[in-house]
């Protein structure tokens, strides 16, 4: 009941997930990123502890030095659906903050039901017309080299709709991007909508205007913090 996108560019480190469903608030529950670490779609019969989790244990693996590459994509997601009793039901897939992909889709996932898998970006979806709907997507991103990142995860996900999209229909979508700080660069989402993909579209052209852009610029950036400076922060605080 879901298509999606997630994906990590090497040119600006920004990781991300572009989604739409036949569905309530998408956006709320199936995208999962972090910056500098990596993105992840939980989907089907959809458990959020999954994006949770995955989040947690690619930013694990990516702290733990010297063992970057003894836990691969694939077995993080063996580790998310190993003892879960419903993995049969779920779709998942992800990306690192080194492009490395892996997705899972389970049998009892609703045709048509599948993911690909490509260096930087994955797609995948549930309760599709056919593949087209994700092949149109990998196609369209793929065109788009050297586009501006977000522009091209919405270009796939508006492919992804042309070629067939979710085969019940249409009700939300959602785009989630991050950069380098630990609120996101991008965090757009159409909750219940006729058309959401298109609202999204507005949305987002809505937010490239220099109104927006100026005030973006004025948030403040990563800030890295000694346990000593936070220790004197807690003492301000409580004084």
């Amino acid at each position: 009941m879901t298509f999606s996108i997630v994906a990590w560019d090497s040119t600006t480190q920004m990781t991300g997930v572009a989604v739409a469903t036949k569905h309530l608030a998408v956006g709320a529950l199936v995208p999962h990123a972090k910056a500098t670490i990596g993105a992840i779609a939980t989907q089907a019969q959809t458990n959020p502890l999954l994006g949770i989790w995955g989040i947690q244990l690619l930013e694990q693996r990516a702290i733990s030095e010297g063992t970057l590459d003894e836990i691969s994509v694939e077995d993080i997601i063996y580790l998310l659906l190993k003892d879960d009793k419903d993995r049969d039901h779920r779709q998942l897939h992800l990306v690192d903050h080194n492009g490395h992909t892996a997705a899972w889709t389970g049998k009892e996932c609703i045709d048509w039901a599948g993911h690909f898998t490509f260096p930087y970006f994955s797609v995948a979806g549930n309760m599709l017309v056919g593949e087209q709907t994700l092949l149109a997507m990998a196609e369209a991103y793929q065109a788009k080299e050297g586009m501006e990142f977000s522009e091209r995860l919405l270009q796939a996900l508006e492919a992804g709709e042309a070629a067939g999209g979710d085969k019940r229909g249409r009700q939300s979508a959602a785009i989630y991007v991050v950069n380098q700080d630990v609120y996101p660069y991008l965090d757009l989402r159409v909750d219940h909508h006729n058309n959401p993909i298109a609202e999204l579209r507005y949305l987002f052209e809505e937010s490239r205007k220099d109104y927006y852009q100026m005030f973006r610029r004025t948030m403040p950036t990563r800030h890295p913090r000694t346990m000593e400076t936070m220790v004197v922060l807690e003492k301000s605080v409580t004084v």
